[in-house]
């Protein structure tokens, strides 16, 4: 495993195109996050619109996102990082999902 993101947590600004998308359609982004690792761009877009249910999808699509680039981490410190810090945690999954390969996404 790489053990990091290509990104960190606080780089919004290494792609301000993804920031803007992220704070003013947030839906928007966490679907597309979640369409690269194979799930439902609609149903995590709409998902993505009940609070309590945002942070669980944003956990679980975290871990996805690490799996398929293979960086270290648990369900755990993406459930906080979702919880604590949610605009960071999609700007840094959405810039990570953006530098995937074809090849990354296959080895799902």
């Amino acid at each position: 495993m790489s053990g990091e993101f290509q990104h960190g947590l606080f780089g919004c600004f290494d792609n301000c195109g993804i920031c803007i998308i992220s704070l003013l359609v947030p839906c928007y982004q966490f679907g597309k996050n979640a369409e690269a690792v194979g799930q439902s761009c609609l149903l995590c877009g709409f998902g993505s619109m009940l609070p309590v249910v945002y942070v669980f999808l944003g956990a679980i699509i975290r871990g996805k996102i690490r799996e398929s680039s293979r960086i270290n981490g648990s369900f755990i410190g993406d459930l906080m990082m979702w919880c604590c810090c949610p605009f960071c945690a999609l700007v840094q999954e959405g810039q990570e999902v953006q530098g995937m390969t074809p090849l990354s996404i296959a080895r799902q």
